[in-house]
């Protein structure tokens, strides 16, 4: 079940996947308005911090800006079956690109 909150909540989205040009490799640290907690280093080899970075991106990106420069498309559909989003966060995504429901779907 998801909050109010979430389900009432507006998700950034990008144009495409294409846009996300982020990192594939090597160490991210996240701006404050995306990352709120203590300083964290998400290191790009660790899956599980892929995961946490993947989905505190699009849960609190403002701009699509946010996305093409944290996000990396490649990654994104490797990882996407495995990251915990809100309903409507991952709904307005599959939504959006199909290729990422489709790819849920054949997991």
């Amino acid at each position: 079940m998801s909050s109010r909150y979430a389900q009432l909540r507006p998700y950034t989205l990008p144009g495409s996947l294409s846009e996300l040009s982020g990192p594939a490799y090597g160490s991210v640290v996240l701006p404050r308005h995306l990352d709120w907690g203590p300083h964290y280093e998400y290191d790009l080899a660790d899956v599980a911090d892929v995961l946490l970075m993947y989905e505190r991106v699009i849960r609190e990106a403002q701009t699509p800006e946010d996305l093409h420069t944290h996000l990396n498309a490649d990654v994104l559909r490797s990882r996407w079956r495995k990251l915990f989003l809100p309903g409507p966060a991952r709904a307005a995504w599959e939504a959006r690109f199909p290729e990422l429901a489709s790819t849920a779907a054949a997991a």
